[in-house]
């Protein structure tokens, strides 16, 4: 037989409840203070305002942050991001395994493209290939795991190409030149990854494996720097000009997704590369 609650029974659940409701609105308005002060600076009273939140309660809440060390005072200038979040994100970054991050995107992305997807990532003057999965079209793609691969003549490799300088590219151009990895005219490859950059993917037009193409994207992490990339690649046949454009937005869009993962977001400064050593 059910029994009406008395209010003495609900005072009780809701104190019971009411700590850990309180604690967690607390916890939310921290982490919503430190995306306020993640520009820089910010006094009391505009911070307060951002909050919506009064003075005293923002001090209070912003103290809290302090003691452990998520936050700064700067005396005339106001609150910022501490020493403590330095801390995490060097930790967070250390233990960040790219490949196992990226695998569920990577799948995702198999599946949507029936391709061959690809993950890599700079190795000096090459490109190595950290993970492969191979899609349903009875197409042989000979890359292998641990492979290193020409950096200008793979769709994988211009893409982590594209925050360089075009001195390294033409240096890298050179090299592959001469190896006998690009047979392409420098001008008119020049003129390509120029539309590259300005793109955000990278294309393969049977320059590295006759009568296999390729569409790829980087990845960035948190301070926006290209730190991999992936390609989905098939056979020329399925690989025209105009699914090549399709197939653009899916691979950025997936490589947009696992550097998210990483740290990244839109805003992160994208700033061009100096010449690497």
């Amino acid at each position: 037989m059910r029994h009406k609650a008395s209010n003495e029974d609900l005072g009780e659940r809701e104190e019971k409840s009411g700590p850990k409701v309180q604690g967690s609105q607390t916890l939310l308005r921290g982490l919503d203070m430190l995306d306020k002060v993640i520009d820089g600076p910010v006094k009391l009273a505009e911070l307060s305002a951002r909050m919506g939140l009064t003075r005293s309660t923002t001090h209070r809440l912003a103290n809290a942050l302090i003691d452990r060390g998520f936050l700064i005072f700067l005396p005339r200038e106001g609150y910022q991001l501490g020493p403590k979040l330095l801390q995490l994100g060097f930790l967070a970054q250390s233990q960040a395994d790219v490949v196992q991050i990226a695998r569920p995107r990577l799948e995702e992305l198999a599946t949507l493209t029936e391709d061959t997807v690809h993950l890599g990532r700079l190795d000096s003057d090459l490109a190595l290939y950290l993970d492969k999965i191979s899609g349903r079209r009875r197409v042989e793609i000979s890359s292998r795991i641990g492979d290193r691969q020409p950096l200008t003549s793979t769709g994988l490799g211009k893409a982590l190409l594209l925050d360089d300088s075009e001195a390294d590219w033409q240096r890298l151009f050179g090299g592959d030149r001469a190896s006998g990895a690009q047979q392409v005219d420098y001008d008119v490859w020049l003129e390509r990854m120029r539309g590259y950059a300005e793109a955000g993917h990278a294309f393969d037009l049977e320059e590295n494996e006759d009568l296999i193409r390729c569409v790829a994207a980087p990845i960035r992490d948190a301070s926006g720097k290209i730190v991999a990339a992936i390609s989905v690649s098939s056979a020329a046949q399925y690989m025209d000009d105009a699914r090549m454009a399709a197939l653009s937005e899916d691979v950025r869009d997936t490589a947009r997704q696992i550097s998210g993962d990483l740290g990244w977001t839109p805003d992160a400064k994208q700033s061009r590369r100096a010449k690497r050593q």
